[in-house]
């Protein structure tokens, strides 16, 4: 599916319906009941849609009722076994969306002082979430992360996600398309990147914690391994909450990495200010149209059999597990990145959009995680390969290896 463009005027209110609503407005024709859900799939909101508000704390509560259920129904499937195996899988994935709405929403915000707005209380929340999901030190991140991804240097080689992308992932300017998806595909398979990767977290959080923070996080481990060991509770341990936080994890990692941000052609010689900035991020949302309402019944029948398969097993994983929490809306983020109304990130973006950008240029978008990713990987594979080649990064980069990767 193609990119789509958002072309929204200064002045434009009330919203009119435009050709990047195509796939939105289509899905209107379904039951209302369904039209919140659609949005919190879909990232988007449709026309006239009125906003359903959503808290800091709310946002916390659901990610630990997450990964709570997702816990219970692992446990569930391994004291049973049998059939109710299958259970796993849904645990899996809801013990997976908790730990990840917490990393890349919570934890995020609160290295932004954003998530309730109150300094001491968001660092000692992401000081706790660090160690809860072995991720770099909640000091040190926050740091770079405001200091290289949001500043001047977004983008540039100073940037983590820049570094993502030539070390750990080892792709490079000139690499075609489906290079760049081999490579991709080659490490998440990859026992010998897993173990790197989950290496890098762990020394990232050890190295720069506190010593206290370090003595904390090895007293429960020990802990944890201690009652494990007494209770005979190795299986659940590994299974429910080790493979989630590891190879789980760090698959939804590599492939959140690659949507975040495309990479300033080699002709955009102007490297500030408010369009150069915001042309480096799109929103990236989930769906496709539903089908038309004309086509005659045995026709429109396969279609929308197909329509909900794609949404239900296409569209929603990758929404669930891959662009959880505001990630499908990263762009708002970026262009107001201490925004009092992140919670409420669908609405939000969709009411700056319409009000006309405050000056930003025209938001811009991406339908499907796929087409997101090809997106980013052209944008590399054009980039400039004196600017991003690995002999300069070498002078630069000082963090461990893979420690930029968990950004």
């Amino acid at each position: 599916m193609t990119a789509l463009l958002d072309h929204q005027g200064p002045s434009a209110s009330p919203r009119r319906p435009e050709p990047g609503d195509r796939v939105r407005e289509s899905m209107t024709r379904l039951p209302r009941a369904l039209a919140l859900p659609l949005t919190l799939l879909t990232g988007r909101p449709h026309l006239g849609q009125r906003p359903v508000r959503f808290t800091a704390t709310r946002h916390l509560v659901n990610a630990f009722w997450s990964i709570g259920c997702g816990l219970v129904a692992s446990a569930t499937a391994l004291a049973t076994g049998g059939w109710w195996l299958f259970l796993l899988l849904p645990g899996w994935a809801m013990t997976l969306h908790g730990m990840r709405n917490l990393r890349m929403m919570v934890y995020h915000q609160c290295a932004h002082r954003n998530m309730w707005r109150r300094p001491r209380l968001d660092a000692a929340l992401g000081t706790a979430l660090a160690g809860l999901l072995v991720v770099q030190d909640f000091k040190r991140y926050s740091e770079e992360h405001v200091g290289d991804h949001h500043a001047l240097h977004h983008m540039t080689l100073r940037d983590p996600t820049v570094q993502a992308f030539l070390v750990s992932l080892e792709l490079a300017p000139g690499m075609s398309r489906g290079q760049m998806w081999r490579r991709v595909l080659a490490k998440i398979a990859s026992p010998r990147f897993h173990l790197r990767f989950l290496a890098a977290r762990v020394r990232s959080y050890l190295h720069a914690a506190t010593p206290l923070a370090r003595l904390c996080w090895v007293a429960t481990t020990a802990v944890v391994a201690a009652l494990a060991t007494w209770l005979h509770l190795w299986t659940f341990v590994l299974t429910a909450w080790v493979l989630p936080l590891t190879f789980f994890y760090q698959i939804s990692n590599t492939l959140r990495l690659c949507v975040k941000h495309t990479f300033p052609a080699p002709e955009q010689r102007v490297r500030k200010g408010r369009e150069y900035f915001g042309s480096l991020t799109n929103a990236i949302f989930l769906g496709e149209p539903a089908p038309d309402a004309a086509l005659p019944p045995g026709r429109r029948l396969l279609a929308w059999t197909r329509w909900w398969l794609r949404m239900l097993l296409v569209h929603f994983p990758a929404r669930y597990l891959v662009l959880t929490g505001d990630t499908v809306c990263h762009d708002f983020h970026h262009r107001h990145p201490m925004s009092k109304d992140w919670a409420d990130y669908i609405f939000a973006r969709e009411a700056d959009r319409v009000s006309g950008a405050g000056g930003w240029p025209d938001y811009r978008h991406v339908w499907g995680l796929v087409p997101a990713i090809d997106a980013v990987f052209d944008s590399l594979r054009a980039a400039d390969p004196t600017e991003y080649s690995l002999s300069r990064l070498a002078d630069i980069n000082h963090r461990e290896l893979f420690a930029a990767f968990d950004d």
